[in-house]
């Protein structure tokens, strides 16, 4: 009878490397073989609006906003949706409005009996942009470069309704900022190859573009608005298409923001983020289900035939060819996506990543959030 069971577990063993190889394969080579567009598009004549939401963000608005404020391009506004801030924030902005003009201020007082959300603080600044097409960020990011509008907006060609930018985390020492940063290029990783491979699923909103037509044709956030977060992810979901929806992944594009310093302040984050994953659409489930329970149940086992020495080496070689198939596909996405250096982490941390995985994702099920800030 153990003989037996240890068979089927070996059998389930090969059936997840299997599923991994396939992610690896079919998926993330499409990223691999991506090439941006490296020269400067020229110059894009579509009007631009950029909208960020902000609550309480008014060293971020003093040391970011001019950055995104003084971009390379012809016509654009900024529209910056102070929402219920308490801190200086109204001060900076008042202060930044003097010196550009084409910074708009939409401000959002508390209610006590009306609660305001990031959602909504989006709309109101959507309902106030000039512009059909609009790019997101965050008060806490700053452009890689003065051509990051360009960069997004050049992808506005006919058809093009969403544009997934990538979003990095600046590299600082630590835990936390190094899986942190490895978590966000295997998210990125997902994501991205997807979107090449003709089923978008998700995007970043601190790097992300589409059409004010989209918006108020799709309802805006009505279907989701319920949920505090998902203003990015939820409505790419549930919008995106093969043929709406494009990736901009030239380094200029790139909006940097910094890593959460505390564990605490990690753990409040992503179990916000994960809340929204199963408000997904099915087929999109499925797919990020089986790929974090197969690589889960792929490093168990492992660990588990090696302690009791059952076909240890056949189950270390299959690990050691899965690991170099890795190396060999995310050497060239990871340089893509300007984080060589944690290459070197991918054998301890890529174990790590479907521990997260699944653990955020039983707690993100179970619990609800509250506050976007």
């Amino acid at each position: 009878m153990e003989t037996y069971l240890h068979d089927a577990l070996f059998i389930l063993f090969q059936l997840c490397f299997i599923v991994q190889l396939y992610y690896l394969v079919s998926r993330h080579t499409r990223l691999a073989g991506f090439k941006p567009a490296e020269g400067l598009p020229p110059q894009v004549m579509i009007p631009v609006s950029v909208i960020i939401s902000a609550r309480n963000e008014a060293r971020n608005l003093q040391e970011n906003l001019p950055a995104i404020l003084e971009q390379k391009y012809a016509d654009f506004e900024v529209i910056v949706i102070n929402d219920c801030s308490y801190d200086a924030s109204d001060e900076v902005l008042e202060d930044l409005q003097k010196q550009y003009p084409h910074l708009k201020v939409v401000t959002i007082t508390e209610h006590d009996r009306f609660k305001t959300g990031k959602k909504f603080a989006l709309t109101l600044g959507i309902k106030a942009s000039k512009n059909e097409y609009l790019i997101f960020t965050d008060a806490d990011c700053k452009p890689a470069s003065e051509n990051w509008i360009s960069r997004m907006a050049a992808n506005f060609t006919s058809g093009v309704q969403i544009v997934l930018g990538y979003s990095p985390y600046i590299k600082a020492g630590g835990f936390i900022n190094t899986f942190t940063r490895f978590e966000t290029i295997k998210t990125a990783t997902s994501y991205l190859s997807s979107a090449l491979t003709g089923d978008p699923y998700m995007g970043i909103g601190r790097n992300l573009a589409y059409t004010k037509s989209l918006f108020f044709s799709a309802k805006g956030f009505a279907s989701h608005m319920h949920v505090i977060s998902g203003d990015d992810d939820l409505f790419v979901n549930q919008h995106a298409t093969a043929d709406n929806t494009v990736i901009e992944l030239n380094p200029e594009s790139f909006m940097f923001t910094e890593a959460k310093t505390t564990f605490k302040s990690w753990f409040k984050q992503k179990k916000r983020h994960m809340g929204v994953g199963k408000l997904y659409k099915n087929q999109h489930r499925r797919m990020l289900s089986f790929d974090a329970i197969s690589g889960f149940i792929f490093y168990i086992l492992l660990i588990l035939f090696l302690i009791l020495g059952y076909e240890p080496l056949l189950a270390l070689g299959l690990c050691v060819f899965r690991l170099i198939l890795q190396a060999a596909i995310y050497n060239r996405i990871f340089k893509k996506l300007d984080a060589k250096d944690l290459l070197w982490y991918l054998p301890f941390f890529d174990i790590l990543y479907y521990m997260y995985l699944n653990v955020f994702g039983l707690i993100g099920t179970f619990l609800k959030t509250t506050q976007w800030k």
